[in-house]
């Protein structure tokens, strides 16, 4: 049997749940905000789409994963370890950044001049992703 593609497969598919998950939620909330506020709902889609970077934080890191591998470099068993705890990040950031999100677009349609300010704690979420994913890269070159 061959292990070689299960850590690429993990880290990727709880990538892509987290991101699913968190377009979800915030999607909820813009669809919501939009039957009560006339304008910006462009503001609210741009925000609904922000968890969905994590899927390809996940998929450039599969794509790495998998050539280490073939190189030798990258052990079934490391990859597996860290695929898991990776793809664990980027599901947690992606989620718990759609619920940000959320909040941030029911502020926003209450007072829409507070819009930057909620979009940033959405970033700073965001930053969890990226320091997951470079520092998976550092770990499997």
């Amino acid at each position: 049997m061959d292990f070689n593609m299960i850590g690429p497969a993990i880290v990727l598919g709880l990538g892509c749940f987290g991101s699913c998950v968190g377009c979800g939620i915030a999607g909820m909330a813009s669809h919501g905000a939009m039957t009560h506020v006339e304008e910006g709902h462009g503001k609210f889609i741009g925000l609904t789409t922000l968890p969905a970077s994590q899927s390809i934080y996940a998929m450039v890191l599969m794509v790495f994963m998998n050539n280490s591998i073939k190189a030798g470099g990258l052990s079934p068993l490391s990859a597996i370890g860290i695929g898991l705890f990776v793809g664990l990040a980027f599901m947690g950031s992606s989620i718990f950044q759609g619920k940000v999100i959320s909040t941030a677009i029911q502020a926003s349609a209450k007072q829409p001049a507070i819009f930057g300010k909620c979009a940033v704690a959405a970033g700073i979420i965001e930053s969890f992703a990226i320091f997951a994913f470079v520092f998976a890269l550092l770990l499997i070159e």
